[in-house]
C-alpha cells in the first residue's frame, strides 16, 4: 500500500484490489473491518458497445443508439419462437423511435426538424396469454440497454382516475436508471393487461374509473413533466428537505416523458367478434372467407382504431398508440420449438435446479414434444410448459439428490410414467446405455450452441468489437451446457478474459522491455484456467511468465531478440517450452520467433 503509483503498471482487477485493501485493513484493524467492493470502476478496454452506449448516454444526455431493425430482429429470432410479424414490427418501430431521438438531438438548438407536437411510436400489442408479449419487450429493453419498467393496468383501476400510479411508473424509471433523471427520459414503460381498463357497455360504476385511468395516461404517453417529489413518498420529501438544508434552495426535479416509449398489451377477449361484425357490414360475406387454424388471430390482423374504440377505449387514448402488433396463438409445434431452443429459460432453469444438487440432466426430443402436447392442453400458451415440466420431474428432483445418481436422461417414457421410470432408475442406477445416451445428447447440444455462436458472429463483432474463435468457442459451449449459463453472458466473460490477457501483454512489455504474445491455443488454455479459478487472469499470466522472465532476458541480451510468442505448449509445459525456445534460439539459422507470429499454436 505504501508503493508509489506507477502509471505504466497494470490496473488490478476488482478481486485483486479488494484483496489488497482487505489485507491492509486487516493489518491495521484486525478482523473488525472488512471491505466489500461491488464495483469501483469499469474494466479497462471491455469494448462492450452496449455498456459504452449507456455510459455515453449518461454523460451527454443522448442515447447514442446505432442499432438497425434487422439486427434487432435477428437477435429476437434467437430467443422467440414464431410471431414473425410481431418481431418485425417491434424491431422496426423501436429502432426508429431511438434513431429519431438521435437525429433530433443533433439539431437540439434548432427548430428545423421539431415541427409541431411529437408523435411517438407508442405500441399496443394484442394477443392471447402466454405467446411471449412481455418476454419480447424485456429482451428488447435488455438488448438496447435502456431503463425498463413494467406495470399492470389492473392496479390503476383501484386508485380511480387520480393517476398517481400512472405517474409512479415514470418515477420508477428513475430508480431503474440509478437516479439518473436524464437517462430515465429515454426509457421504456410497459403496461400489461391494458384491455382491463376498457369501459364495458351498460356498466356505470367501474367505467368511470377505467375511463379515468385512460385519461391519466394521455399526457405521459405524449409529453408531460412528472414531479419526482410526491406527497405520499416520505423518502422524496426527506431528500427535498436535506437538499434545502444544504443549499437553501428549493429544487424541483421533474421527468419529461417526451422520449419515453410506452408499450401496452392485452389479450382483448371478444375483440375478434367486433372486427368480424364490422367486416361483414363493410363487405357481404368477406368475414366468412376467413378460415384458418386460428380464426381469432386472423380477424385480429384486420383490427382498426374504430374496433378498439368500440371495445371500450377513448379515441384520444387509441390515438396515442399508432402502432398495433397482433400476436398469434402458439400451437404444439411452436411449444416444442420453444423447449428445443437453447435460450429458453424453462429447460435452462430446470437444468440449474438439478445442477444445484450436482446432477446433470438432458432431454430427448420425443420427451420435449410430449411435454409440448401436455402444455398445449392447458391452453395457457408457453406458461403451460413450466407446469408440464414440473409435473414430470418433481419426484426425480425430490429423490435423486439423496442418491449417487449424477446423470439423468428425460425420455418420452418418463413423461408418460414418471413414477415407473423413477423406480427403474433407482433399481439400475449404473445403466451404461443410459449414460451413453446422455453423452450423445450433451454433445449434440454443444454442437447446436457452437452453430448459434458462429451464426451470430457479425452481431457479436458489432457489439463487442471482437469475436471469440477457435477452442474458446468450445469453451463457451461446454460452459453453457454443463453449467446452464446464458450464451451472451459466457461470451462476454470469455472476451473480458482475453482483454485482460492482452492488457497483461502490454504491462509485461512496459515492465521488462520485452514483447510477448499469447497465441490462440495459449489464450484458450489460459481462459479455461481463469474460468476455473475465478477469472483472476492477471495472476495466472504472471505465474506463467515468471518462469520465462530470466530466459527471455538472457536471450535478448545475447541475441537482441525482444519478441516472443507464448504457445499452448508453454501453458501445458512451461519448462519444456522454455528449453525449446533457448535451444532453437542458439541453433543455426534465424533465431526462433524473431519478428514472426505463430498462429493457432503452429
Amino acid at each position: 500500500m505504501g508503493k508509489a503509483w506507477d502509471s505504466g503498471s497494470k490496473i488490478p482487477d476488482q478481486k485483486e484490489l479488494e484483496k489488497e485493501l482487505n489485507e491492509y485493513l486487516g493489518k491495521k484493524y484486525g478482523d473488525r473491518i472488512r471491505l466489500v467492493v461491488p464495483m469501483l470502476f469499469p474494466k479497462a478496454g471491455t469494448g462492450d458497445a452496449g455498456g459504452k452506449r449507456k455510459r455515453e448516454s449518461k454523460e451527454s444526455g443522448k442515447t447514442r443508439f446505432d442499432m438497425k431493425p434487422e439486427e434487432l430482429e435477428a437477435y429476437l429470432n434467437e430467443y422467440v419462437i414464431r410471431q414473425d410479424e410481431g418481431k418485425a414490427v417491434l424491431a422496426t418501430k423501436i429502432c426508429t423511435h431511438f434513431s429519431r431521438i438521435n437525429f433530433l438531438e443533433k439539431f437540439k438548438k434548432s427548430s428545423r426538424f421539431e415541427g409541431v407536437g411529437n408523435i411517438k411510436n407508442n405500441i399496443i400489442m394484442i394477443g392471447p396469454t402466454g405467446v411471449g408479449k412481455t418476454y419480447l419487450i424485456k429482451l428488447i429493453a435488455k438488448r438496447i440497454g435502456v431503463p425498463f419498467v413494467k406495470g399492470d393496468a389492473t392496479k390503476f383501476s383501484e386508485t380511480g382516475y387520480v393517476g398517481g400510479d400512472v405517474e409512479d411508473l415514470v418515477r420508477d424509471l428513475v430508480y431503474e436508471a440509478k437516479g439518473d433523471i436524464e437517462w430515465a427520459q429515454y426509457g421504456i414503460i410497459y403496461i400489461d393487461e391494458i384491455d382491463k381498463i376498457a369501459s364495458s357497455i351498460n356498466l356505470i360504476g367501474p367505467d368511470v374509473s377505467r375511463t379515468g385511468v385512460q385519461r391519466a395516461l394521455l399526457k405521459p404517453m405524449e409529453e408531460t413533466e412528472v414531479d419526482l417529489k410526491v406527497p405520499h413518498d416520505p423518502i422524496s420529501q426527506l431528500e427535498a428537505i436535506e437538499q434545502y438544508r444544504k443549499t437553501g434552495k428549493k429544487e424541483k426535479k421533474v421527468v419529461n416523458t417526451k422520449n419515453i416509449l410506452f408499450i401496452v398489451s392485452g389479450a382483448f377477449n371478444g375483440l375478434d367478434e367486433i372486427i368480424k361484425k364490422r367486416m361483414r357490414k363493410e363487405g357481404i360475406g368477406f368475414g366468412a372467407q376467413i378460415r384458418s387454424k386460428d380464426e381469432q388471430a386472423e380477424y385480429l390482423k384486420h383490427v382498426k382504431a374504430e374496433d378498439l374504440i368500440e371495445y371500450g377505449f377513448e379515441s384520444e387514448f387509441i390515438g396515442r398508440l399508432p402502432v398495433i402488433v397482433v400476436f398469434e396463438k402458439l400451437e404444439v409445434e411452436d411449444l416444442y420449438r420453444i423447449l428445443k431452443n437453447p435460450n429458453n429459460s424453462i429447460i435452462v432453469g430446470k437444468k440449474r435446479d438439478f445442477k444445484s444438487y450436482g446432477i446433470d440432466i438432458q432431454f430427448e426430443d420425443e420427451a420435449l414434444y410430449k411435454l409440448a402436447e401436455r402444455a398445449y392442453e392447458e391452453k395457457t400458451g408457453a406458461r403451460g410448459l413450466v407446469s408440464a415440466v414440473e409435473k414430470v420431474l418433481l419426484k426425480f428432483e425430490k429423490k435423486l439428490p439423496s442418491t449417487d445418481i449424477r446423470k439423468l436422461v428425460a425420455a418420452a417414457s418418463m413423461v408418460e410414467d414418471p413414477e415407473g421410470e423413477l423406480e427403474k432408475l433407482l433399481n439400475m442406477p449404473q445403466d451404461e446405455a443410459l449414460w451413453a445416451r446422455f453423452e450423445v445428447l450433451a454433445n449434440g447440444e454443444k454442437d447446436v450452441i457452437k452453430e448459434i455462436i458462429n451464426r451470430r458472429e457479425g452481431e457479436f463483432l458489432r457489439k463487442h468489437g471482437m469475436v471469440v474463435r477457435g477452442g474458446r468457442v468450445d469453451l463457451i459451449a461446454d460452459r453453457v451446457v454443463d453449467q446452464g449459463f446464458d450464451i451472451d453472458a459466457v461470451y462476454e466473460e470469455i472476451l473480458t478474459i482475453e482483454r485482460q490477457i492482452r492488457d497483461y501483454e502490454e504491462s509485461f512489455r512496459k515492465k521488462h522491455g520485452i514483447e510477448i504474445e499469447f497465441d490462440e491455443r495459449a489464450i484458450a488454455k489460459l481462459t479455461e484456467l481463469a474460468m476455473k479459478e475465478g477469472n483472476n487472469t492477471g495472476a495466472i499470466c504472471q505465474g506463467l511468465t515468471e518462469n520465462f522472465e530470466h530466459g527471455f532476458k538472457l536471450i535478448r541480451d545475447r541475441t537482441g531478440q525482444s519478441r516472443f510468442v507464448i504457445t499452448g505448449e508453454a501453458v501445458e509445459d512451461p519448462q519444456g517450452y522454455l528449453n525449446n525456445v533457448i535451444k532453437e534460439t542458439y541453433s543455426e539459422g534465424t533465431p526462433l520467433l524473431t519478428g514472426r507470429t505463430v498462429k493457432d499454436g503452429r
